[in-house]
């Protein structure tokens, strides 16, 4: 039988990280088995559905890379199906009509808590066939009354649900419109999903979906429940973890090559291998293998591992996700300045984030109105101005702007001058990047080019006079 998982977000807000793990782990299996993957959105929570949280989900899932082989589907297209589906299951006795009001299953409630009993519909409507005029009912399945549900777990293992600690959930507003436990359990049969890859918080609800399942006489699937992923401070994640939105990572700068291979560990280990490409992680990942205890997020360990994507992927990979970061700072590298390759090139080794390799490297393309002011208090003293006029006359001489040239001429002012590299190499640098930190003096005369490099470094000679005067 042909593999099929699903990953059915609620767009009741943006796409986090644990909905991302689990739809890694879903779209994993199934590329695993050549299977199908499926996008399904589930949106009958009407009141809290937005269209912007749809949005978020679609640019999280095509930022990983999460491609889909179906989908999206939306519920709220099938709400036809839902209804048939419920006066299927009144039509067979398998649901009944409840009249009970709000305010009667309150006080039901807090009578079993009173009673230290666990709080749970005690069936009053189950056996009634009478009618209440003026009240629209809700609709409950018919949960049996007696045997065991159990759950064969791929993740927990073997899980047993007496069907007496079941009560008669809802399946049907009084509106009529149809709740998750009863969407779910269609959604998944029409569709034909044969493994459901999701948050254990769901393991609650599952023994209820078989019963309904069983009821419709449809085949059951695998199922398989992550462990929740705890914060930093062992707490559940959550927004006050800080950026736990897959978008808010590609904001901070993180490649999502490396937000996948940090989730892929998060519940789940090859021997004591740390870095996946893409396609070790189809080959060995393993459902069975993931860890029944819940995993810590360790962001230390998430931005070392960006780090070494940085250093070691291809440079026109980093360089395409990098050009989104040069936008969001007005800076269209097509015009303005050199190659993000050979940004990406020069950069990488002491970039952690494309957040940190952006912002250093936005001198290469707009000029700077202030020079950094600890730098130029140590580099910009008197005497530098002959240093840089010095550099300048040899620069301007030469017919091609290469880095190895530029370089010798750096070499041979020192010696000229009876002066450390140093004294020599640090001046020209703040002098044209405004800073005392840029990747070696050679690569970032050249990638500066000749016009911006000569300007400023006039620039600079007229300050370092007007400074010392």
């Amino acid at each position: 039988m042909s593999i099929k998982t699903r990953f059915a977000p609620s767009p009741t807000g943006y796409l986090h990280v644990g909905g991302a793990r689990t739809a890694l782990f879903s779209w994993l299996h199934a590329k695993k088995n050549n299977g199908q993957f499926v996008l399904r959105i589930e949106d009958t929570d009407l009141e809290r559905s937005t269209q912007a949280s749809v949005d978020a989900i679609l640019e999280g899932m095509e930022w990983l890379g999460l491609d889909y082989d179906e989908g999206p589907f939306y519920q709220t297209q099938h709400f036809d199906r839902y209804k048939e589906i419920i006066q299927k299951l009144l039509d067979q006795g398998d649901a009944y009509y409840c009249y009970c009001s709000k305010e009667e299953l309150d006080v039901l409630r807090e009578q079993q808590m009173a009673n230290k009993e666990k709080p749970r519909y005690n069936g009053k409507c189950r056996h009634t066939k009478e009618i209440k005029e003026g009240v629209n009912p809700v609709v409950r399945f018919r949960t049996p009354e007696e045997g065991v549900v159990t759950l064969h777990d791929v993740v927990k293992g073997d899980i047993d649900v007496a069907n007496k600690e079941l009560d008669d959930l809802i399946i049907a507003r009084s509106d009529g419109s149809p709740t998750y436990n009863l969407t779910v359990v269609v959604d998944d049969m029409d569709m034909g999903i044969t493994d459901v890859v999701r948050g254990d918080d769901h393991v609650n609800n599952t023994p209820r979906q078989i019963n309904i399942l069983k009821a419709l006489g449809a085949e059951l699937p695998r199922y398989a429940h992550l462990p929740m992923i705890l914060g930093d401070d062992g707490a559940r994640l959550s927004k006050r973890h800080g950026a736990v939105s897959v978008m808010q990572y590609r904001d901070e700068g993180y490649l999502p090559e490396a937000l996948l291979n940090y989730l892929v560990r998060l519940g789940w280990s090859h021997g004591d291998q740390e870095l996946f490409t893409r396609d070790e992680m189809i080959k060995l990942f393993d459902l069975a293998d993931v860890n029944v205890a819940a995993s810590a997020f360790n962001t230390e360990k998430l931005l070392w591992i960006n780090h070494q994507y940085i250093m070691n992927s291809e440079p026109e990979l980093i360089a395409k996700h990098l050009n989104w970061h040069m936008l969001q700072r007005d800076i269209n590298v097509e015009t303005e300045g050199p190659s993000l390759v050979d940004i990406v090139k020069a950069q990488r080794e002491r970039s952690k984030t494309l957040v940190d390799m952006a912002d250093a490297s936005i001198y290469f393309y707009k000029d700077f109105e202030d020079y950094d002011a600890k730098a130029a208090k140590k580099n910009f003293k008197a005497g530098s101005d002959d240093v840089l006029a010095s550099l300048l006359s040899e620069f301007s001489k030469l017919a091609e702007w290469q880095g190895s040239a530029l370089h010798e001429i750096v070499l041979a002012t020192a010696d000229k001058l009876e002066l450390k590299l140093g004294e020599v190499a640090q001046p020209l640098r703040v002098a044209v990047c405004g800073t005392g930190m840029s990747p070696s003096i050679d690569v970032t005369l050249q990638l500066l080019g000749r016009e911006k490099t000569l300007v400023r470094m006039q620039r600079a000679i007229e300050y370092i006079k007007e400074k010392n005067n």
